[in-house]
């Protein structure tokens, strides 16, 4: 688990060391064990003569397989042939299945130097299978590869994006030239230069879900995006236009226990989180099989209402793992000024802050924790996926609910999701199903950016309202939001983070299911909980889900943690920036009079604004 970054140069002047310097500085936290750099320059001809095209690589350590011979940028001179000449590559992540990898290249002819790094793999391997490399990796991977021969620069992150990595076509000084990195601030402000203005195209997309969709970031002096993760390619692929039901439960718990005993090899401890859940306490039962000394963790939140610590206790009791319940320390406003500041980017889903919090308290045990994200995504965990073909049913009638039910309710209650289905309900016409997945209705957004609302198409398309939001939720939401927070949660604290159930034999498996069989009678990820109910008690299996949540409506109001000042402070004084955003400063003072009095609970949308506020003042000039 590291942070990578680099130029490729082709105007055929020297990369300047600032620029690398920018990178480094920004990727510092997420590799705090070393840190190396790679330059390389060939004459390449072209229409108007020979010019020299340079490439610089910069990598940020934290080491966790073969300490030893693993170093980066990792170069290999030349392969078996002149004709294999010096491939480099800059490396995030892990290759779970490196050594089988390593065992079919060797008896290709491949040389190996190190001892067992999974880095070098991707080194042979592009030899051996070039552009069809990531065909054969099984892990989570942001990577650069230059090879010298083509004076190529080959970039790509794993299935879901697990591992961040963002884009950047031009700088001032070179138009031709493209950066890479993986943080977003670092390559706006890598020639010297900060943003003045913002993506205003994209700051409606971001009120809608809280995050950068599609990887769009909301940097406007240049168009800064993330490669995009292979789901979005491959989601046909793996999704047959009929599914049908080609793995029984015996299979999946066959896949599963692979899956997880993939993921625990490290030369440093490693643990398993631990929440009480069926995903968690499922891939804890796999990992003990495989590591009898598993030690697991959860966290004591302050609020019992959102503490699901006794449950990971029991569930850590029946696996007779190393259990150790965590207190949390919190420091909220602060914690999250600098969440902001390590992402880079405005950010609107709250749970960030936990995730920060049993990350950093992990950290002081292991270096390495396996997790159980993706499972709701797979197995069709979420209600919202029991309601979404309801919402389509019912949808007319829905819409006439009044605009303030529930507007008063705590979040969880029925009033309140009821209130939620009416504005989904109103706001399908217009944007289709990521009416469920908003934060700020259209409504809402059109006061805010002081223009009508959208208007509603013809008709809603034909589709499965199922199938369409996990389609949503598998190629938008799971990468760039929930593996987005994750990744800036746990590298803010060095912590590597790995998810069995994202193994890509779990997911075609899953994906090539159909919804009877995932979730039979209705059920939310009934065949996950049959196939649990072998190893696990009914009490883990059976109990309610609830979330990895905090009451962030309650902290604005009462002011816990400072919260309430951060969001007065930065949102609603007068220098608050959002000039650039063209945001009505009466409607986004109005969202906070109504939440703050009682009214209205905006909670995560206040949170939203706060996080765009934060954002925005950091990267002013």
């Amino acid at each position: 688990m590291c942070g990578i970054g680099g130029v490729l140069r082709k105007d055929g002047q020297p990369i300047p060391d600032a620029w690398l310097d920018v990178i480094d500085a920004r990727l510092e936290h997420r590799g705090p064990d070393g840190g190396g750099r790679f330059r390389d320059w060939v004459d390449v001809e072209t229409p108007d003569g020979t010019r020299s095209t340079e490439v610089a690589f910069v990598h940020r350590r934290l080491s966790i397989i073969d300490h030893e011979t693993g170093a980066q940028p990792m170069v290999s001179e030349r392969g078996r042939t002149d004709a294999e000449g010096l491939i480099a590559v800059a490396f995030n992540g892990c290759i779970y299945n490196h050594r089988e990898l390593r065992e079919q290249l060797v008896a290709e002819g491949h040389r190996f130097t190190t001892d067992h790094s999974d880095t070098e793999v991707l080194i042979h391997g592009y030899r051996e299978w070039g552009a069809d490399l990531a065909d054969h990796l099984e892990g989570m991977y942001a990577f650069a590869l230059w090879c010298r021969t083509g004076a190529s620069l080959i970039l790509a992150r794993d299935l879901f994006g697990e591992k961040p990595l963002y884009l950047r076509y031009g700088l001032a000084e070179d138009p031709s030239a493209v950066a890479f990195a993986s943080d977003a601030r670092a390559l706006a402000t890598l020639d010297g230069v900060k943003p003045v203005s913002h993506r205003l195209d994209r700051v409606e997309r971001f009120l809608q879900v809280g995050y950068a969709f599609g990887g769009r970031t909301l940097f406007d002096r240049a168009d800064i995006h993330q490669v995009q993760p292979s789901i979005v390619d491959r989601h046909l692929q793996l999704m047959p236009a009929k599914p049908r039901l080609e793995t029984s439960i015996a299979d999946f718990d066959r896949l599963l226990d692979r899956a997880v005993a993939r993921r625990l090899e490290a030369d440093v401890p490693l643990g398993c989180f631990l929440s009480g859940g069926v995903d968690s306490s499922l891939i804890a039962h796999y990992a003990r099989a495989h590591k009898p000394d598993l030690r697991t963790f959860s966290v004591r939140m302050p609020d019992s209402r959102y503490d699901e610590s006794r449950h990971a206790e029991a569930a850590a009791r029946h696996l007779e793992t190393d259990h150790a319940t965590l207190a949390v320390s919190i420091d909220p406003a602060n914690d999250l000024v600098r969440l902001i500041d390590v992402l880079g980017q405005p950010f609107g889903d709250s749970s960030i802050l936990p995730t920060y919090w049993v990350s950093r308290a992990a950290r002081a045990h292991v270096k390495v924790a396996i997790s159980g994200d993706g499972g709701d995504e797979l197995f069709l965990g979420y209600d919202r996926y029991m309601a979404a073909r309801a919402l389509m049913r019912h949808r007319r009638i829905l819409r006439w609910l009044p605009r303030n039910l529930g507007a008063r309710a705590h979040p969880r209650s029925r009033r309140h999701k009821l209130g939620r289905l009416g504005g989904m309900a109103r706001d399908l016409p217009a944007i289709g199903i990521a009416a469920m997945e908003s934060i700020f209705t259209q409504e809402q957004i059109a006061d805010l950016l002081g223009r009508p609302p959208k208007d509603p198409v013809e008709q809603l398309p034909g589709w499965d309202a199922m199938q369409a939001l996990r389609r949503f939720d598998l190629c938008n939401y799971l990468p760039d939001d929930l593996l987005c927070k994750v990744d800036t949660a746990s590298m803010a604290v060095a912590l590597e983070v790995r998810a069995p159930l994202l193994d890509r034999d779990v997911v075609a498996a899953a994906l090539a299911a159909p919804t009877w069989h995932l979730a039979p009678n209705g059920r939310r990820k009934g065949l996950l909980r049959t196939l649990a109910r072998t190893y696990l008690p009914a009490e883990i299996v059976d109990r309610p889900k609830m979330g990895f949540a905090i009451p962030i409506g309650e902290w604005f109001r009462d002011d816990f943690g400072g919260m309430r000042g951060l969001l007065i402070e930065r949102v609603r004084d007068a220098d608050c920036p959002f000039g650039p955003f063209n945001l009505n400063r009466d409607a986004v003072n109005r969202l906070i009079d109504e939440h703050l009095s009682g009214r209205a609970d905006h909670g995560q949308r206040l949170f939203a604004l706060l996080t765009l506020a934060i954002w925005a003042r950091g990267i002013q000039p």
